[in-house]
């Protein structure tokens, strides 16, 4: 059963109760990073592993998104910088203990293309933040995995 979250803004990426910050080095261009991100929602699951499904709603405003396990998650766009950063909220899922979510992408031009940068910003009772805390090492796994298929699925496309 869904549960409404906390409708937080922008500035919760940083005032969160747990950050969780994760980065890797893509070769592609901020641009195409972003345009994976942001325009081809449907696309996700081409290359993120944990996700079985990625629709986008309300006009593109916001996105329905499943992950494999069953987990659901409703969210708003909060925002859509071209090639910069790409940020939604979660306002509504069946995750258990969440009380508010954030997920910011941050795209940074670099020397062999774009650093990435996912912030996980959330609040949820204590108990909620140390199991997350604890799984620190399965999502950075998990990140890290869907840059690699990101870039690979990039770098195919350039060259066709």
């Amino acid at each position: 059963m869904a549960r409404r979250l906390s409708p937080v803004e922008l500035d919760f990426v940083e005032a969160a109760p747990l950050r969780l910050v994760f980065s890797a080095e893509v070769s592609a261009t901020p641009k195409a990073v972003y345009e994976a991100l942001a325009d081809d929602v449907a696309g996700l699951p081409t290359w993120f592993d944990a996700v079985a499904s990625a629709t986008p709603t309300h006009a593109g405003a916001g996105r329905e998104v499943r992950l494999r396990g069953g987990i659901f998650f409703a969210e708003t766009i909060l925002a859509t910088d071209l090639g910069e950063r790409y940020a939604y909220r979660v306002d509504r899922t069946n995750a258990p203990g969440l009380r508010a979510l954030l997920e910011e992408w941050l795209l940074t031009p670099s020397a062999s293309g774009t650093r990435v940068q996912w912030t996980f910003a959330v609040d949820a009772p204590a108990a909620v933040r140390g199991v997350l805390k604890l799984s620190r090492a399965a999502l950075a796994s998990s990140f890290r995995g869907a840059v690699r298929n990101l870039d690979r699925k990039l770098a195919r496309s350039a060259a066709q």
